[in-house]
Order: structure tokens, then C-alpha cells, then sequence
């Protein structure tokens, strides 16, 4: 079994990518790729500049990634209550290519913040908009407090009623 996981964020400091990258490894008998949004790195997208440009290379790639999974693992950063403009600028200039992104791929959603609501917000638009494009959302977790929730030092989640709450939901969904 294939996994591709990815935090939604640009940020070489991701706590959305040690998220997902952490949920990914508790997978049994997976192969897991993490992928990381600046290897995807494009122009803003707009219409004009898809016209003089045609559809960019970099979302092929990105595309040609998560045709390679069996199960996504995706976690969300939030940026003012939504997408990070990274994740989202890869979002468009794909769903350009092929509307259903995510490929009607199992999908393991997350979301995680420095705050108390762990990326709510964003976790709430994606759970709503992802099954539109594609995305078979077969469980979701929102990990509140990063910082107090997860050691960096063992790249997992410290809070074990959390961690459990997580491994519950990959056992059940998967």
C-alpha cells in the first residue's frame, strides 16, 4: 500500500507536515512518501498567465504524485481561517489539469495550529469542498495546541488521549 502525505504549507517548519508525516507512519505494512508543497512551487495562478503559459509542469507532477497513492494523508495548515496561499496556488493550477485532484483516493484529513481549535476553520472548508474535487474523506482529526500536543524530538503526538483518538480513527476508517 502506497501513502502520499503532505502538510498544506510552504513553511520548511510545518507542524501540518510533522502532523501528517506522524499519521502516515502509523499505517501498518505502508509505503509512505511525504511530499513537500515547495517542490510544487509555481506563479500565482490566474487565467491570463495559464494562457500564455498552458497548464504548468509542476501541477503535472503533483498530480502524477497522488495517482501513485492508495491513501492520501492530508493535513491542513490554516493561514487567517483558511488555505495557505501555497497549498491553494498547487490546488488551482491542478484542478485546471483534472477537476477531481484527489482521484477519488481514500483521504486521511487533518489539520493542526499552534491555537486551541487546531485548524478548525480550514478543516471544516476542506471536509466540505475536497469531496468535490475528488477527495473520499474517510476520516478527519484536528490536533489543538501544537506546541503542548506534539514532540518534535519523537516526531509524534505527546497527548495520548489525542494520539489515541487518531490511531482509533485510522483503525476504524482504514
Amino acid at each position: 500500500m502506497k501513502i502520499i502525505a503532505f502538510g498544506g504549507s510552504n513553511s520548511t517548519q510545518s507542524i501540518n507536515k510533522h502532523l501528517a508525516t506522524y499519521a502516515a507512519s502509523l499505517f501498518e505494512n505502508a509505503n509512505v512518501e511525504v511530499l513537500d508543497l515547495n517542490d510544487y512551487a509555481m506563479p500565482l495562478f490566474s487565467v491570463d498567465l495559464e494562457k500564455e503559459v498552458g497548464q504548468h509542469k509542476m501541477a503535472h507532477a503533483f498530480l502524477s504524485k497522488l495517482k501513485e497513492a492508495d491513501i492520501l494523508v492530508v493535513s491542513m495548515a490554516e493561514n487567517n481561517g483558511n488555505y495557505s496561499v501555497a497549498f491553494k496556488n498547487v490546488f488551482d493550477w491542478s484542478s485546471r489539469i483534472e477537476k477531481d485532484i484527489f482521484q477519488h483516493k481514500p483521504m486521511l484529513l487533518l489539520a493542526t495550529s499552534p491555537g486551541g481549535r487546531g485548524g478548525a476553520s480550514v478543516l471544516g472548508i476542506a471536509q466540505n469542498l475536497f469531496p468535490r474535487y475528488g477527495a473520499e474523506i474517510k476520516g478527519s482529526f484536528s490536533l489543538p495546541s501544537f506546541n503542548s500536543n506534539f514532540d518534535l524530538e519523537e516526531n509524534k503526538i505527546s497527548n495520548m488521549e489525542l494520539d489515541k483518538e487518531l490511531k482509533n480513527i485510522i483503525q476504524s476508517s482504514f
